[in-house]
C-alpha cells in the first residue's frame, strides 16, 4: 500500500467530485463540499499543498477508504485545473 503524501488541492477537489460530492460555496480559500448521505460536509482549503492530516479527515469524514484515492482518479495524474 503506498503512503499518503501531500497533494495540490486541486487533485482532491477532483477525488472529492469523482466520489459524488458537489461544490456548494467557497468561503474565502476554502471549496465546501456535500453529498446527500453524509452527515458533514467537506472542506478543502486553496492552498498549493494540502497536509496529510487534512486530507485524512476529509477522507474519514466522506467514508473514502484511503487505500482506493490513488487509482480513483486516473484523471488526478494529468496536471491541470479543471
Amino acid at each position: 500500500m503506498s503512503r499518503i503524501t501531500a497533494i495540490p488541492a486541486w487533485k482532491l477537489r477532483k477525488v472529492m467530485e469523482k466520489a459524488g460530492f458537489n461544490c456548494v460555496r467557497t468561503e474565502g480559500d476554502h471549496f465546501v463540499y456535500v453529498k446527500s448521505g453524509v452527515a458533514r460536509p467537506v472542506v478543502i482549503p486553496d492552498w498549493g499543498e494540502v497536509p496529510v492530516f487534512i486530507i485524512k479527515n476529509n477522507l474519514r469524514t466522506a467514508g473514502i477508504p484511503a487505500m482506493t484515492t490513488s487509482r480513483s482518479c486516473p484523471k488526478c495524474k494529468q496536471g491541470g485545473r479543471s
